[in-house]
C-alpha cells in the first residue's frame, strides 16, 4: 500500500482529524481501570492479575512501535492505520470470547497481545506525517494527535461504565461490552484510514527531492547516541510515575477516602477516571504547544520537577482533602500526557526529520518498560499492604515515595541532554538516498 500523497491545494488541517480518529480509539486503554473491579469479581482475580491485559498491551505497544517504526515510515500512515484498526478491534473481539467463556488468558491474549500491537502501530502512524505537515510547530502538531490518545478514556470511561451498568457486571455483560467496543472502534478508525494524506515532496530546481533542513540522524545511528538513551530514561521515569496511578485510578480514589464521611461511589470513581483523561488530553496539546515557545528541555523540567511536588502533596495531605487530591492528580496526569506529546518534537530537534518516526517507535520501548513497572509497583505494594492489615491511603504511601524518586532520576537525565555530535549526522547525499523509493524514481525521471 503506497502512501497517499496529498493533491495540490490539500489543506494540512485535514490531517489532524485523521490522526485523532485513530488516537481517540486506541486511547481507550486508559479506561481499563473501569473494567478491573467487575473482572476481579466475575473471574476471581487479584488487583495485580486484573492489570495484566493492560500491562501486556503497553508492552506490546512499545515493542510493535519499535520493530514496526521503520516499516511505518516506508509504507506510510494509511497502511499503519489499517493494521492498527484490524489488530485493535480484533483484540476486543477475542477478549469478548474470553469473558463469555470465563477464560482470562483469552482476555490477556486479545486485549493485551493482539490489541497491544494495534496500539503501537496506531500510536506512531500519524506522528512523522504530522511533523512533516507542521515543521513550524512540531510540538503543537504532535500534541494534537497524541491529545486524542490521552482523551480516549474521556469517552471510553463513562461509555464503558454505562454499558457495564446496562449489560451487567458478570462475565456475559463484560463480554457484550467488549464486543460493542470492538465493532464501534473499527468504524471510527476507518475514518482516519480514508482521510490521511502525506505531503508532496519539495523539489529542487533540477527536479530532485530537496533534502531535509538541519542535521539528520538515522534510526540506527540514533541508538548509538547518549541523547537517545537519556531521553529513554526521561520518558520511562515520567510514564512510570503517571501510569501506575492511571491504571489504578478508580479503586485508588475509593481507597483514599473509604474511611471518611464522604466516601467515593463507583460512579464518582469512573468520573474521576474521566477527569484524569481530560487532564491527560489537555496536557498533551497545552504543554507540547508551550514547548514550541520555551523549549523541550525547559518543559521537561516542569514535568519532572513540579510532578515530584504534586506526588509529595498527595502523599502528605491528599487523604485529608478530596479537592487537593483531585487537583494534584490532574496536574500529574497533565504532565504525564505532555511528556508523551512533547517527546516526538524533542527527537525532531535532536535527530531531524529523516527517520523521526522510526526513532520515536524505538524510544517507545521506554513506555513498554514503564507499562510493567508502574502498575506492578502500585498494585503489588497495595496487595502486600492489604495483606498486612493496612487500608485506605496507607496502601499507596510507599508507592508514591517511589514515584517521587523516579521523577528525580528523570530530571537528572533531562539535564544531561546535549546536542547530538556531528559525527552521528548523515551527509546530504545519504539523506537524499534515504528518501522513499517511489519518490526517488519520480525525481530521477523528471
Amino acid at each position: 500500500m503506497s502512501p497517499p500523497v496529498a493533491p495540490v491545494g490539500w489543506s494540512r488541517w485535514l490531517v489532524p482529524p485523521a490522526a485523532l480518529s485513530i488516537h481517540l480509539s486506541i486511547g481507550q486503554a486508559y479506561a481499563w481501570s473501569v473494567f478491573k473491579p467487575p473482572l476481579e469479581e466475575a473471574l476471581g482475580l487479584s488487583g495485580t492479575q486484573s492489570a495484566l491485559p493492560f500491562q501486556l498491551a503497553i508492552v506490546m505497544l512499545g515493542l510493535s512501535a519499535a520493530f514496526g517504526g521503520t516499516l511505518v515510515e516506508r509504507r506510510g500512515p494509511r497502511w499503519a492505520m489499517t493494521v492498527a484498526l484490524v489488530c485493535f478491534s480484533s483484540g476486543f473481539l477475542i477478549s469478548a470470547l474470553g469473558a463469555a467463556t470465563q477464560q482470562f488468558w483469552l482476555i490477556v491474549l486479545g486485549y493485551g497481545f493482539v490489541g497491544g500491537i494495534g496500539l503501537g502501530i496506531g500510536y506512531i502512524s500519524p506522528v512523522s506525517t504530522l511533523i512533516k505537515w507542521f515543521p513550524d510547530r512540531p510540538g503543537m502538531a504532535t500534541g494534537i494527535a497524541i491529545m486524542g490518545f490521552g482523551g480516549g478514556a474521556l469517552i471510553a470511561s463513562p461509555w464503558s461504565a454505562q454499558m457495564l451498568e446496562s449489560f451487567g457486571g458478570d462475565n456475559s455483560g463484560i463480554a457484550l461490552a467488549f464486543l460493542v467496543h470492538g465493532l464501534a472502534y473499527a468504524v471510527f478508525m476507518l475514518l482516519g484510514v480514508v482521510l490521511v494524506r502525506v505531503p508532496r515532496v519539495e523539489e529542487r530546481a533540477d527536479g530532485r527531492p530537496a533534502t531535509p533542513d538541519g542535521p539528520q540522524v538515522s534510526a540506527r545511528q540514533a541508538l548509538r547516541t547518549p541523547q537517545f538513551w537519556l531521553l529513554w530514561v526521561v520518558l520511562c521515569m515520567n510514564v512510570t510515575a503517571g501510569i501506575g496511578i492511571l491504571e489504578k485510578a478508580a479503586p485508588m480514589i475509593t481507597d483514599f477516602f473509604a474511611d471518611t464521611s464522604t466516601p467515593v461511589s463507583v460512579t464518582a470513581s469512573a468520573g474521576f477516571v474521566a477527569l484524569l483523561s481530560a487532564a491527560n488530553m489537555a496536557g498533551r496539546i497545552g504543554w507540547s504547544s508551550a514547548s514550541d515557545l520555551i523549549g523541550r528541555k525547559n518543559i521537561y523540567r516542569v514535568y519532572l520537577g513540579a510532578g515530584t511536588l504534586m506526588y509529595a502533596l498527595i502523599a502528605l495531605v491528599g487523604s485529608s482533602s478530596k479537592p487537593l487530591f483531585v487537583l494534584c492528580a490532574l496536574v500529574v496526569l497533565s504532565f504525564y500526557g505532555g511528556g508523551f506529546a512533547t517527546i516526538p518534537a524533542y527527537l525532531k530537534d535532536l535527530f531531524g526529520t529523516y527517520q523521526v518516526g522510526a526513532i520515536h517507535g524505538r524510544l517507545l520501548t521506554a513506555w513498554s518498560t514503564a507499562g510493567v513497572l508502574g502498575p506492578l509497583i502500585v498494585n503489588w505494594i497495595a496487595d502486600r499492604q492489604e495483606e498486612a492489615g493496612k487500608h485506605g491511603a496507607d496502601l499507596y504511601e510507599t508507592s508514591l515515595l517511589i514515584m517521587m524518586a523516579l521523577l528525580a532520576v528523570g530530571f537528572v537525565a533531562n539535564e544531561l541532554v546535549r546536542p547530538v555530535h556531528p559525527s552521528h549526522h548523515l551527509d546530504a547525499v545519504t539523506a537524499e538516498k534515504g528518501a522513499p523509493r517511489a519518490r526517488r524514481k519520480r525525481a530521477e525521471s523528471a
